[in-house]
């Protein structure tokens, strides 16, 4: 792809974005489409997050136990690592990047099949402006995607414990004291701002990708996997810039 290209794309981006806030479809329709896309995204996503952040947490856990074995330090640091592991990086961000695979696919699949089935086109005919019809109440569902992520949080630390305590890395006591240890409220709105970013571009960039895709049902599932690396880079870069901005 030349750079011309990736400049148009970039700015076709950011003009769906206006206009997915332009002639708001009928609140008793956008209600229904938001409630169900809060089940598609949010509801659906709690089963695949909870099982990786509960084993994730523990294999964290067992790691950094196996890498202060010396007797010199406190074993209260391992249940500290965790946390800050967990809170700082692995639930907003990795989290955020498995959701891209599972909600980025999901949402270039379904809105990439409207455009191939020509159900989109039938929108516009019907004077809907289906930017706001189709992408919008994504965009709202994904504003819930921090109780996801607090929902992970939780289970990381907890998987943790687990791992630590039953598996003899670490007496339950030092565990929690650890966890307890130095517990700064910032970081928690840092991994909550960056959470919300990171819905944001979760809604936005495989709905680009599923609107504007061109051709059959083979492009559909290429237009998915296109999305999905997007996602993740972007992610990735922007987790970057708020890292430096927000604990720089």
């Amino acid at each position: 792809m030349s750079n011309m290209k990736y400049l148009q794309n970039i700015g076709a981006y950011f003009i769906m974005i206006k206009d997915m806030f332009r002639r708001p479809t009928k609140w008793s329709v956008m209600k229904t489409l938001i409630l169900k896309d809060i089940d598609d995204l949010i509801l659906g996503s709690l089963g695949i997050v909870a099982f990786i952040s509960f084993f994730v947490g523990g294999v964290v856990a067992i790691q950094t136990s196996l890498n202060i074995s010396n007797p010199l330090i406190p074993k209260n640091l391992i249940g500290f690592a965790t946390r800050q592991s967990v809170i700082l990086e692995f639930a907003p961000t990795f989290v955020s990047i498995i959701m891209a695979g599972k909600v980025g696919s999901f949402i270039t699949s379904s809105i990439g099949t409207m455009r191939v089935t020509e159900q989109i086109d039938a929108l516009e005919v019907m004077g809907i402006n289906a930017l706001n019809y189709l992408v919008f109440p994504k965009f709202i569902a994904l504003l819930f995607y921090p109780f996801v992520i607090a929902i992970a949080m939780f289970l990381g630390v907890f998987g943790g414990y687990i791992a630590c305590v039953y598996g003899g890395y670490s007496s339950s006591a030092d565990f929690i004291d650890g966890v307890q240890l130095d517990f700064i409220e910032f970081h928690i709105v840092y991994a909550f701002l960056k959470t919300l970013v990171f819905a944001f571009v979760l809604a936005t960039i495989p709905s680009f990708h599923g609107f504007f895709m061109k051709g059959g049902a083979l492009e559909v599932g290429k237009a998915s996997t296109t999305a999905f690396v997007w996602t993740s880079v972007v992610i990735i870069i922007l987790n970057y810039f708020l890292t430096s901005l927000l604990l720089g």
